[in-house]
C-alpha cells in the first residue's frame, strides 16, 4: 500500500477508548501503540485472543494467566504493580496495522507519572517505542525500554531467547534486581 494511500481513503480519526490502568502501587508502565479492533471490541487492552501479552506476563510473574475478562485482567495488572496504557491517544489507523498509523496524537504521561510511583516505562513493539521516543519522552521525563511485540504478527520473534530476556526486565525492575535506567532502549 503506498504511504499516501491512507490519506486518500480518508480514515477517521479514532480516539483511545479507555484510561490507563494504574493505581498508587503501580511501579512499571507498559505501553502499546493503540488498541486493535479486537481489543476495542473486547473492551480492554490486548484483547485479541491470539495476542500473547497475558500469557507472557503470567510466565514472567510465575502466575496463572488471568481469565479473559476485563476485571480479571485489570486485577492481575494491579496485583503485580503494572500499569498499562498506550502511547497514542488518537490517530488514523487501518485495522490493527501499527505501520498504518497516521496523524498520531500522544497521551500526556506526566500526570500519571506524578500520581504513582512508576519507576520504569516499557513499550511493546518497535512502533510503540519509536512513537514514544519521538512524541513523548520529553513530556514524560523518562525514556522507555523496548519489549518485543506479543502480537500474532511477531510469532517468529517470540520463540527467541531475546524475547524472554527483554520481558523478564519487567520483573527484574519490580524485584529491585535491575535499575530502570540500566534497562536500555
Amino acid at each position: 500500500m503506498p504511504p499516501d494511500f491512507l490519506g486518500r481513503i480518508g480514515l477517521p480519526q479514532l480516539t483511545h477508548p479507555w484510561p490507563a490502568v494504574a493505581d498508587q502501587q503501580s511501579r512499571v508502565l507498559i505501553l502499546g501503540t493503540f488498541p486493535s479492533p479486537r481489543s476495542r471490541q473486547f473492551g480492554f487492552y490486548y484483547g485479541h485472543p491470539q495476542n500473547l501479552f497475558w500469557s507472557t506476563l503470567a510466565t514472567v510473574f510465575e502466575a496463572e494467566e488471568p481469565a479473559a475478562t476485563v476485571e480479571a485482567r485489570r486485577q492481575f495488572l494491579l496485583d503485580h504493580q503494572v500499569a498499562v496504557w498506550d502511547v497514542v491517544a488518537a490517530c488514523q489507523i487501518d485495522g490493527a496495522a501499527d505501520s498504518s498509523i497516521r496523524c498520531p496524537q500522544p497521551h500526556r504521561f506526566r500526570p500519571l507519572l506524578t500520581a504513582s510511583p512508576i519507576q520504569a516505562i516499557f513499550t511493546t513493539g518497535r512502533k510503540a517505542t519509536d512513537l514514544f521516543q519521538r512524541l513523548c519522552v520529553d513530556e514524560a521525563g523518562m525514556a522507555a525500554t523496548y519489549l518485543p511485540s506479543t502480537s500474532p504478527a511477531n510469532r517468529g520473534g517470540q520463540a527467541k531467547p531475546e524475547f524472554w530476556q527483554q520481558w523478564r526486565l519487567v520483573r527484574s525492575v519490580l524485584d529491585g534486581e535491575a535499575s530502570p535506567s540500566k534497562c536500555g532502549t
